[in-house]
């Protein structure tokens, strides 16, 4: 019996889908062996190319913009970790993924705290102004000053953050340019800040 795919699932694993044939597999060919079913194929290579796209996208997340179900997505994701094609982090109540081989611990964390509303908000504000004090920050969000204070030690624990002298965003050149690559994926802030960012880089060196 032939199933029925909706035709909006099938658009939208299709055009993932063809991001995911073309992201070169690190993982030693077990994953490129799909296990005689076309639709599980099509759907791991949109689960590829959906994190070529958007990495460290939590569960939900790339569950709903993929339209499949929680089942699904599971299985498929469980299939790509084991063949080492995906990894798969913990974050708080999340559980961030990546494509294998792909970004440093440093990066993987930054992308997680990037796809956070507020702490991404805090980065930009740090990055557009390194003198911005939590009042500067907390005022340009408008959240308050203790919620900055929290996110500020989240961050600092997570090493994205240096609060020896004010607070300073660590590595920002390496931020930066994950913001930059991925804009698209983080919402209209990410996408401003993109427009300016060569502005923020230092050539120095």
């Amino acid at each position: 019996m032939t199933r029925e795919v909706d035709p909006d699932k099938r658009a939208t694993l299709r055009r993932f889908a063809a991001l995911g044939t073309a992201t070169p597999l690190v993982a030693s060919g077990r994953a490129a062996a799909d296990d005689g079913d076309e639709d599980s194929s099509d759907v791991r290579d949109a689960i590829r190319g959906y994190l070529a796209t958007t990495p460290g996208a939590h569960f939900s997340k790339l569950r709903d913009d993929l339209k499949l179900g929680t089942g699904e997505t599971q299985h498929h994701l469980r299939r790509l970790e084991r063949d080492g094609a995906v990894v798969s982090v913990k974050d708080g109540d999340y559980r961030r993924f990546y494509p294998a081989g792909r970004f440093s611990p440093f990066e993987r964390r930054a992308l997680g705290y990037l796809r956070r509303s507020t702490p991404r908000g805090m980065l930009l504000a740090l990055l557009r102004d390194p003198e911005a004090t939590g009042a500067d920050v907390a005022r340009a969000l408008d959240v308050s000053r203790a919620t900055v204070s929290n996110y500020a030690g989240e961050l600092d624990d997570a090493g994205l953050l240096d609060r020896s002298d004010g607070y300073r965003v660590a590595r920002p050149e390496a931020v930066i340019t994950l913001v930059v690559r991925y804009a698209d994926s983080f919402g209209p802030d990410a996408v401003a800040f993109a427009d300016e960012a060569a502005s923020y880089i230092s050539y120095d060196g």
